[in-house]
């Protein structure tokens, strides 16, 4: 019997008549001239509430209280500073099931995933606690008796943080929590998709203890004025940013002008490759779990399924029959395993996507067509392609939704080569039992993060980050906290 949620009530209990204002400051401000703008739930459509559409000005304030903030928290003792990050993570875990609905409310993946984000982005502030206690200098033997060297690692200083839609907690407390651990300040821009979450986090840092000006947050539909103050502005020293190709490649010119540090992780085109010795039933269990997590709308999820021709008709039978029972509808009703599409434009991609592979010889094995009877949202039918290739669009491009296409190969060297090429280098996964293989293959990937026999690699203590046009430096594990230090060479003359 299907659940009958209604997602208007859900809203009305958990935001109610909150009024979201920008964090600039330690205190909850409106934008110039009280300018607002809908947050909509994609599987319905409907407002949920709205939020300030702040702008180039309101930006110039949030860098200025973050300056304002820096050398306070800089000078924090590290403990206090671990120990702020661990009450916030705990008051995180405390409101799991509140921070889950909003987010499923706002960007539609299942409630279960978004409880799972919850406690994913609460790991980040968990490690980067531990990670700010462990910030240690060094000393270097001197070349004569007279001198001692050392290095210190200082924070770098105020550190812009824009977030998107797909992961709207994890990826703001995975650029957070190291910038705070790293005695940094902070001015987040989330994505206008999902600006609920970050509010949300917003007040729990503050209720946390966080002093005022370290976190400000501002939300805004039009993100070239925010993006242009930071870049001009002196004071910000730093900018991450976790979105598209296109836009990073944008971030990269504009921050020549000041000479920003700057990070980023961008697009994928992630290969999942099954050789005909691996274990076929986690195969297909790894190939759900990577490629149908939040309706395929993450950068890491399998693009592309390469399969050697030895298992491709029983990897793809009983791959199909999986997909195939796959429920569609509003992440609210727990039955559901896969929600709506962002927006329609994603639908449209998707759309396309799937119009090229048939009209260029792929066949249809599950899915295939828009989902109808969900609601008003973009929902797409969990769809599987059998003979795709890599000439076709959806294995050239990112297709960004819940379209499997399955490649026959027949040799490790083939395989090798078709994963490779593409500008994109974010994750790939392999799935093999032998161990000569495993080793070539991981080696042989031009990619950043490799999961063997596990498709769902990413934790708080590794670096995740891509090679290629899937971006620069490294987020998680001990290289994340390095990208918010600064190294300073004292050598000191006795």
């Amino acid at each position: 019997m299907s659940v009958i949620i209604d997602p208007g009530a859900v809203a009305a209990a958990v935001i109610g008549d909150a009024e979201y204002g920008l964090l600039i400051g330690g205190e909850w401000l409106p934008a110039a001239g009280g300018v607002r703008f809908a947050v909509e739930n994609p599987a319905t459509g409907e407002t949920l509430t709205e939020v300030p559409d702040g702008g180039a000005a309101e930006t110039r304030a949030a860098v200025a209280a973050a300056a304002a903030a820096l050398p306070g928290w800089a000078a924090t003792p590290a403990p206090a500073r671990a120990a702020l990050l661990r009450r916030a993570a705990a008051l995180m875990l405390e409101r799991q099931e509140r921070l889950a609905t909003i987010m499923t409310l706002e960007q539609g993946k299942p409630l279960a995933e978004a409880r799972g984000e919850i406690a994913y982005a609460a790991s980040f502030l968990t490690w980067f606690a531990s990670e700010a206690e462990r910030i240690y200098g060094s000393t270097i033997p001197a070349s004569v008796a007279n001198k001692r060297l050392m290095v210190l690692r200082q924070p770098v200083g105020v550190a812009a943080l824009i977030t998107p839609w797909n992961f709207p907690a994890a990826m703001i407390t995975r650029k957070l929590g190291p910038a705070l651990a790293a005695g940094c300040t902070a001015i987040i821009k989330p994505a206008e998709q999902t600006p609920l979450s970050a509010l949300e986090l917003g007040r729990i840092f503050g209720e946390a203890g966080l002093p005022a000006g370290a976190l400000n947050i501002i939300t805004c539909r039009d993100p070239r004025p925010f993006s242009e103050a930071i870049f001009a502005d002196e004071r910000v020293r730093k900018v991450s940013f976790t979105g598209s190709t296109e836009v990073g490649k944008l971030l990269i010119r504009q921050s020549a002008e000041t000479v920003k540090r700057i990070s980023l992780e961008l697009g994928g085109n992630a290969p999942f490759i099954v050789f005909d010795d691996a274990d076929l039933d986690a195969a297909v269990q790894g190939a759900i779990a990577s490629k149908f997590r939040n309706a395929g709308q993450t950068c890491v999820c399998a693009n592309r399924i390469f399969v050697q021709r030895g298992v491709y008709e029983q990897f793809a039978t009983a791959f199909a029959a999986r997909v195939g029972a796959m429920r569609v509808g509003n992440g609210l009703n727990p039955e559901v395993t896969i929600g709506p599409l962002i927006d329609e434009a994603a639908r449209v991609k998707v759309e396309r996507h799937v119009s090229d592979a048939l009209a260029s010889g792929a066949s249809l094995l599950v899915g295939g067509r828009p989902f109808e009877g969900a609601g008003d949202g973009a929902f797409w039918t969990p769809t599987v392609l059998a003979n795709a290739s890599s000439e076709m669009l959806v294995a050239r491009e990112e297709t960004f939704g819940p379209v499997a296409p399955l490649i026959p190969f027949d040799t490790e060297e083939e395989v090798l080569h078709h994963a490779n090429a593409t500008p994109f280098g974010l994750a790939a996964y392999v799935f093999t039992r032998e161990v000569g293989r495993v080793w070539r293959v991981a080696e042989g990937l031009e990619y950043g993060i490799v999961g063997v026999n596990d498709p769902l690699p990413s934790v708080a203590q590794a670096p995740f980050g891509g090679y290629k046009q899937s971006g620069l430096g490294r987020e998680g594990g001990a290289s994340g906290i390095n990208e918010y230090l600064e190294e300073k060479f004292v050598s000191l003359a006795l």
